[in-house]
């Protein structure tokens, strides 16, 4: 352990997350001439402190011992929940519930929030009207508007509709030539017509000189309302603005992580609506204890077709499909849990359930990979075909013989 080593890794790792030694002291307890010395080498952190900066940066207490500054560009972890924001204009589209719990989220964290709604919606005359919903109420800060005209002094626009009218608000955005402006999408699911990530959508339509990102993980309104925290995960093609909306989105409410995989997040994120109607079927037959078989045969298949795509296998057991199958599951807030037990218990289900649309665009770009997807293809059949549900999930859990991970 060579202590002068170990404190250059201290300071590349402090710099490369842009944070002063006073805002490290500050969050470690001690003073900023103790932080001097680790980065000097003149003193090593002791274990409890190591200990610490472990969990703080997200790295093991080897990493820095070996302090090994090749894998510095690997750490995307790190978020100062406690360091000042800048205040950010944000024009929010979408007033459905996900919508108006982001736009109360980045309003209560301190930004300029407009949510934005169809005039003729009847969720948004009702938000003009009430000012709340049945999940929250919102503050007197937030604007609500029916009128795009707000985009122009947007640094960020979040769209947060159903996945197949993306791109009908991309071409809008694009009517209205918007430009050099940070698009956040916060929904889940694939293009059914063509096939495309919705990151894909979006850039089609929009123009070049906007920046595409995706916010995407667990967690349901009336949690996140009551005050509940979960972890999420904000991904793009770009490295400095995963940076930039990491650091204005997150709190002590929500934790943003670092995606490293726009396609298996994308992906990912999207199946799990599928794997989350399977779910419900399985309740709605009382056959609640192989939810643990389908969840393990869930993250298998949807990691083959991400694979295929061109992405990491890996990224289907982070917070986009595994981390979010408790909400999605489990929950009773789920819709998709909701819809697929109401269907096979033949009762109507009237709120949307994104993977009913999914599942689709997932059988579709299962035979165009060549990718089989028994989970998926059982749920289509089932929904879209008219298949008797009961013998179809019997037949997806009795097939033949095999090697549990082939």
């Amino acid at each position: 352990m060579n202590a002068i080593d170990i404190g250059k890794y201290l300071s590349e790792l402090r710099k490369y997350y842009k944070i002063t030694q006073d805002e490290l002291a500050n969050r470690m307890g001690v003073t900023r001439q103790a932080v001097s010395k680790w980065e000097t080498g003149t003193a090593v952190p002791d274990i409890e402190l190591l200990v610490q900066l472990s969990e703080l940066y997200g790295i093991s207490i080897n990493d820095i011992v070996k302090a090994d500054l090749t894998r510095i560009k690997f750490q995307k972890e790190l978020v100062f929940p406690g360091k000042e924001k800048q205040e950010k204009n944000v024009f929010v589209i979408g007033c459905g519930r996900w919508g108006t719990f982001i736009a109360w989220y980045l309003d209560k964290i301190g930004h300029r929030v407009s949510l934005y709604g169809r005039a003729e919606s009847a969720t948004m005359q009702r938000l003009m009207e009430t000012g709340k919903n049945e999940y929250l109420s919102l503050p007197d800060s937030l604007e609500l508007t029916t009128s795009m005209e707000g985009l122009e002094k947007a640094d960020y626009i979040v769209i947060s509709v159903g996945a197949q009218k993306l791109r009908e608000v991309a071409m809008q955005l694009a009517a209205q030539q918007v430009k050099d402006k940070i698009v956040v999408l916060c929904m889940k699911g694939i293009e059914i017509e063509t096939g495309r990530r919705l990151s894909q959508v979006a850039s089609d339509e929009l123009n070049h000189s906007n920046h595409i990102a995706v916010w995407l993980g667990p967690g349901h309104v009336q949690e996140f309302y009551r005050g509940v925290p979960n972890c999420m995960v904000i991904d793009s093609n770009e490295e400095l603005v995963k940076d930039e909306l990491i650091r204005s989105f997150s709190s002590e409410l929500i934790r943003f992580y670092y995606g490293t995989d726009l396609i298996g997040n994308e992906i990912g994120a999207a199946a799990k609506n599928v794997i989350g109607i399977a779910a419900g079927m399985l309740e709605g037959f009382d056959l609640s204890s192989l939810k643990g078989a389908l969840m393990a045969r869930g993250t298998s298949e949807i990691a083959r077709l991400i694979v295929a795509m061109g992405g990491n296998a890996g990224t289907v057991y982070g917070l986009c499909h595994l981390g979010d199958y408790e909400a999605t599951l489990f929950s009773e807030h789920s819709h998709n849990l909701s819809f697929g037990k109401s269907f096979v218990q033949g009762k109507e289900y009237g709120e949307l359930a994104e993977g009913y649309y999914t599942v689709q665009a997932i059988r579709k770009l299962g035979k165009a990979y060549g990718v089989e997807l028994p989970i998926c293809e059982a749920v289509y059949q089932i929904v879209h075909e008219g298949k008797e549900p009961q013998s179809m999930l019997r037949r997806l859990f009795d097939r033949s013989l095999k090697n549990e991970f082939v």
